[in-house]
């Protein structure tokens, strides 16, 4: 296979340096002290409280600078006027502009005052402060908009700003910078909110389709409220270190089966962490979820977006797609960009590579890549006024035909959605079966299928594109496969499934995944490895790659506030959204659908039985034998966004 190469206008654009970059093209630390002023300040808010605010400022006052900042709840480290660390080296292509580059520990968190709120809500209808009125104003009129409005306004005014500010981050920091984008400051002129948490019930993080995420949640959440705490010392750190749960020991899988129920997860947290108790407080969508929801805010925004995403983010593929899917909706007017690529979370930024897992993708995916080429040209228009206006659209690399395609009107629309059918006998049609059939398997909790083929403590980078054999292979997997494709079969857009089921308990989760089984002979040229410093350690010959797998909980299969068992027997219908994909199934391999009721540890497991799971004991966890129906009356099927090759309207 052959990359194809992606052009952004932008590429072919020289950029002007400023004439402090020129000094040296070699940016290093002891230039960057020579260069660079950093302080730290307290900005008031306000309702008077005052944020940690880190800013590294060019010494070159004979020009003004563009400003580009990150708010943060991780760190805004390192702590210390004379404590530079490597931010020289993280941001070197916006110090060699001469940006000025500023942290933020939010409302809260380190090194800031106030109380911190996880996803704190936005509040809509805030009225205009004026500076005589800081620190006299309710804290129910700030939200993180407020928070950043007010420390763009000191920024403008107490640095040497050209008066353009843009905001960036990636996860959590990208969550602010979508709220950051509802701000309205006049001088905020470009965000780019990366992998943004956006709605923890339905898609990231915690929950997909309901289904509770409780390894990641469980082992981020201790580090996240009690280590990630700049305001605690080490005394007051170190017996909550020792104290911290600990269930890793040889094997998630093994380890986590060893502890049972969610709820002694719980017992293990005692009443600590509070996220936790949130999600263990509210088990169906309710008010709690949709206010911390920023989607339904996403309208008037104001200044450009670039949205980025992973096409394998674990955490948060969700976010990213549905905050570019609603501000194109919501704020149509918005100058809106959109980029996703075959990254895990926020790989884009660091150390991403030729290869991602077993899968070879190219030069054009790297991390060098996507800052020089995509994001870097997206600020220095909006910010510092430098280069042509880059393409508003789409741009969204192809995981296999492995080339980026640039959509000029934006993502939403470049696809039929077509119906799979899944056939009794284990192949994959366009049409509906033709006679009566069925697939039976029995899900048992003490049995759940792994996520993953591999043993481990820690949860992969890569599941969401591993070779499946492993899984094929067990009997609790039912597997669907189409003839060798001779033609391409390029699906660009949301996918769908649609399930027709009956089971002999009340409850129970489904799991679809598309893969791409590649040919018998497959291999990939020994340069690519060399280019990449990489060694072989996957037989390529017949590999089944993940291309999106999704869970969907059961009983919320008709409303996520209103959960509904099932009627044992009773062919029901299970209908669930899956994050978008971008991939070409190619002439030589087969599409695959995997149909499954566990995905362990990654998900939780479901008793099988309808009730509060996360209240429920070791002894509540049944067997369920699950039927997939693929009937004329009751067919199954997987809805594909297939690309009409002959009227595509992209661009490669």
């Amino acid at each position: 296979m052959k990359a194809f190469r992606f052009i952004l206008i932008a590429l072919t654009v020289v950029f002007a340096m400023p004439t402090m970059a020129q000094v040296q093209d070699s940016i290093t630390s002891d230039w960057f002290k020579a260069n660079y002023q950093k302080r730290e300040v307290m900005i008031t808010m306000r309702d008077g409280v005052k944020l940690f605010t880190s800013i590294y400022e060019p010494k070159d006052k004979s020009v003004k600078h563009p400003t580009l900042m990150t708010r943060t709840c991780y760190s805004a480290a390192p702590y210390g006027e004379d404590n530079y660390g490597r931010q020289w080296l993280s941001s070197r292509e916006y110090v060699r502009r001469g940006y000025i580059l500023v942290t933020q520990d939010v409302r809260g968190k380190n090194k800031s005052d106030g109380e911190f709120e996880d996803l704190r809500p936005f509040i809509e209808n805030k009225k205009p402060v004026s500076k005589k009125q800081y620190g006299k104003v309710s804290t129910a009129l700030t939200d993180e908009a407020s928070d950043t409005y007010d420390t763009v306004e000191w920024l403008i005014n107490n640095t040497n700003s050209n008066g353009c500010v843009g905001v960036y981050g990636i996860s959590y920091p990208g969550f602010y910078s979508t709220m950051a984008a509802l701000s309205g400051h006049p001088a905020l002129k470009a965000v780019s909110p990366q992998a943004p948490v956006t709605d923890w019930f339905r898609g990231d993080d915690a929950h997909h389709n309901g289904a509770f995420f409780c390894w990641d949640m469980f082992k981020f959440q201790y580090w996240f409220e009690y280590l990630n705490n700049a305001k605690k010392s080490r005394e007051e750190l170190m017996p909550m270190m020792r104290n911290m749960p600990s269930i890793n020991h040889s094997d998630a899988y093994t380890d986590y089966l060893k502890i049972g129920a969610v709820k002694n997860l719980t017992t293990l947290f005692g009443d600590s962490v509070s996220m936790w108790n949130n999600v263990i407080n509210h088990p169906d969508l309710d008010d709690y979820w949709e206010s911390h929801n920023v989607v339904y805010h996403l309208k008037n925004v104001k200044p450009a977006i670039m949205v980025v995403g992973g096409l394998f983010d674990a955490e948060d593929c969700y976010g990213a797609f549905k905050t570019y899917k609603t501000i194109c909706q919501n704020s149509p007017e918005t100058e809106t960009y959109f980029v996703e690529g075959p990254w895990a979370h926020g790989l884009w930024s660091r150390g991403q590579r030729q290869f991602f897992g077993d899968i070879y993708f190219g030069d054009e995916i790297t991390s060098e890549y996507y800052n020089a080429n995509i994001e870097l040209p997206f600020f220095e228009y909006y910010l510092n006024g430098k280069g042509e206006k880059p393409q508003p659209g789409a741009r969204v690399f192809d995981t296999g035909s492995l080339q980026w395609h640039y959509f000029p009107k934006g993502w939403q629309g470049n696809f039929t959605s077509q119906p799979f059918y899944l056939q009794a006998n284990g192949t994959i049609s366009q049409q509906k079966p033709a006679t009566q059939g069925e697939l039976t398997y029995t899900s048992d909790p003490a049995h759940p299928v792994p996520y993953t083929m591999l043993p481990g403590t820690g949860r992969t980078t890569t599941y969401m594109l591993d070779d499946q054999r492993f899984a094929a292979r067990r009997p609790d997997v039912l597997t669907f496969t189409t003839p060798v494709l001779t033609e391409p079969l390029q699906l660009s857009g949301e996918v769908s499934a649609e399930l027709q089921v009956s089971l002999t308990t009340t409850d129970a989760d489904f799991v679809v995944k598309i893969i791409d089984v590649f040919p018998d002979d497959f291999s990939y040229p020994r340069e690519y490895y060399q280019q990449a410093n990489k060694q072989q350690s996957a037989v390529m010959a017949g590999y089944q790659m993940l291309v999106r797998g999704e869970v969907m909980r059961g009983k919320y299969r008709n409303d996520f506030a209103k959960p509904e068992p099932f009627v044992p027997g009773q062919t029901t219908t299970v209908k669930f959204t899956m994050p978008d994909v971008s991939h070409t199934f190619m002439p030589g391999h087969k599409l695959m659908i995997q149909v499954q009721s566990s995905w362990f540890p990654l998900v939780d497991r479901n008793p099988q039985q309808f009730c509060n799971i996360y209240k429920c004991d070791d002894g509540d966890f049944i067997k369920s034998d699950i039927t997939i129906h693929c009937s004329p009356q009751a067919a199954s099927c997987i809805w594909l966004p297939v690309v009409n090759l002959k009227s595509a309207t992209y661009r490669v």
